[in-house]
């Protein structure tokens, strides 16, 4: 039970959240935004992989189409050092590089100038990092099942795509489009992003799956699934009448649990669909593909792992006995928080972590009501560490604390309270995921931006001290009784200058919104009464204090 708690935990902090903030070149190299990636714009990739399986190897090539920003003879693309480049070239011919960690600095033998495409083929093989904790600590899972067949994934949020193919390590840069192929041994399928297109059978007994991807797709979402798959299919019928085709590659052992599992699917995206907009890749279609780790969102093909069980693993995590598949049901939002609405820079993970979190939220309180949806919302409150912010360091290839998970949930949570507007909070959460920022890459200040313009609230000084500092905001309060009277002071202290929020107080039983003013205030009430702060709708440290005493 420790063991698998301890799992719940970190999935919830999600990767890289237990690494120390010691940063030098590499990751400068991989993090940082330079003139040999800035002057060129991806428009496509066509991505071929080899597996050799039993040699744990990969071989293959990448030709990427990429339309040149401003006038240059050298750009960086990414590729992890233990990767063998076997060649890179430029309308046939040979192109020289150098390689600094990760980093592969191409210089062309020719100047290509502002305004051109152009089609460099990288060329390349080896075995790539093998996951030690899938999908926390990424990398390929060499895996097989219970007949002993091959049963192989890849996961890479945090740690990067470059480590088993060359691509631009940029989040802000996502291709136009993409294709995909997997050539396995011809008794495998190889499940991989967008629509599967007619594969090609070899004589040497392999068969290469070809896929495409008619979308922009973050780099990390890029995937592969090997095994000895048998598929399903279904339909969603939207409210419009639209349909989308679901399709699911689970193990043949799986295949019976899976029908009856997955049924969740389309209530599920029902309820998304009503409050974050239609599934956005609907033209790709949505999949779940069964893998020998928990989940990740891989865009359009979703890696499932959580056995076919209620919760996370069987576990509950609200203590309400909810029934649902949390992985469908997290990795499902994704497709909204993160592969649609994308963050620029590592840094704002925060972004894809807490709507996504948040999203869960959505689901409930769609599927069952609002109390509930509260209760879930607060139910790991005392699980979030308050050590460090939830944003990271722009430009080191650095996301934040792990807290971006459930306290961005309380936060947001914070943020429909403040609105203190249902009907408004929900046109901004569907126009922010459906609309503004649909299928493209966004920021924090962006972020900060659109909710006080939406608002008609500057909460700017609400975003910095809930995302960019470790602590919540702290309550500090004193309550007297005397004279026949009950006297509450309160006040807040954050390490925002001029940060206020307004609180609610319920007394006796009925609800007093306190003042948004900054300062120390006093509320006086005739006779003996009964106080409690809620902390269920607002997320905030209480603290009781002594005014009488300095601060």
């Amino acid at each position: 039970m420790k063991y698998v708690l301890t799992l719940c935990i970190l999935f919830l902090v999600g990767p890289g959240a237990f690494a120390q903030e010691q940063f030098g070149r590499r990751d400068s190299l991989r993090g940082g935004e330079r003139i040999e990636r800035s002057c060129f714009d991806v428009r496509y990739y066509d991505l071929s992989v080899n597996l050799d399986i039993p040699a744990r190897k990969i071989s293959g090539t990448n030709k990427i189409l990429f339309e040149v920003v401003s006038t240059t003879n050298r750009i960086q693309l990414d590729l992890f050092e233990n990767m063998t480049i076997e060649a890179i070239t430029l309308e046939g011919r040979s192109q020289k590089y150098t390689r600094d960690f990760d980093a592969v600095f191409i210089d062309f033998d020719k100047t290509i100038n502002k305004g051109e495409k152009v089609e460099v083929i990288v060329t390349y093989s080896g075995n790539p990092r093998v996951a030690k904790m899938a999908p926390w600590d990424g990398g390929f899972s060499w895996s097989t099942d219970k007949d002993g067949n091959p049963w192989v994934a890849v996961s890479c949020q945090g740690i990067g795509a470059s480590l088993w193919w060359p691509t631009k390590e940029v989040y802000s840069d996502e291709p136009d489009s993409m294709r995909i192929h997997c050539r396995v041994p011809s008794s495998l399928y190889a499940v991989c992003n967008g629509q599967e297109e007619k594969a090609i059978q070899h004589s040497d007994s392999t068969t290469t799956y070809n896929w495409k991807v008619s979308y922009p797709i973050n780099n990390y979402n890029v995937t592969l699934n090997i095994a000895k798959y048998v598929h399903f299919d279904d339909t969603y019928i939207s409210p419009d009448g639209d349909r989308l085709a679901l399709d699911y590659y689970v193990l043949p052992a799986s295949l019976e649990l899976a029908k009856k599992q997955f049924q969740q699917v389309k209530p599920m995206l029902a309820c998304y669909e009503k409050f974050l907009g239609k599934y956005p890749f609907w033209n790709d279609g949505y999949a779940l593909v069964e893998t020998p780790y928990l989940g990740m969102e891989h865009q359009g093909a979703i890696a499932y792992g959580n056995k076919f069980k209620r919760g996370y693993m069987g576990m509950d995590r609200s203590g309400q006995n909810l029934d649902f598949d949390y992985i469908i049901i997290h990795e499902t939002g994704h497709e909204w928080w993160g592969n649609s609405v994308s963050a620029q820079d590592l840094a704002d993970m925060w972004i894809h972590e807490s709507f996504c979190t948040y999203s869960e939220a959505i689901y409930v309180e769609c599927m069952y009501d609002y109390t509930t949806a509260m209760k879930y919302v607060n139910a790991l409150k005392s699980s979030v560490s308050n050590s460090s912010p939830m944003i990271g360091i722009y430009g080191l290839n650095n996301e934040g604390n792990g807290d971006m998970y459930l306290k961005g949930m309380l936060f947001l949570n914070t943020l429909r309270h403040l609105v203190d507007d249902d009907e408004k909070w929900w046109a901004m959460i569907k126009n922010m995921s459906d609309t503004k920022f649909k299928i493209r890459t966004t920021n924090y200040d962006e972020v900060v931006a659109y909710f006080s313009e939406q608002s008609g609230m500057n909460l700017s000084k609400i975003f910095e001290q809930y995302v960019t500092k470790k602590s919540p905001p702290v309550l500090e309060y004193e309550i007297q009784k005397k004279n026949g009277k009950t006297i509450l002071k309160y006040r807040w202290k954050t390490d925002v200058a001029d940060f206020v929020m307004p609180a609610i107080l319920t007394v006796e039983g009925k609800d007093t919104r306190l003042s948004r003013d900054a300062g120390t205030k006093t509320l006086v009430w005739e006779g003996n009464r009964k106080l409690e702060f809620d902390t269920t709708r607002f997320y905030y440290e209480l603290r009781e204090v002594d005014f009488s005493k300095k601060k």
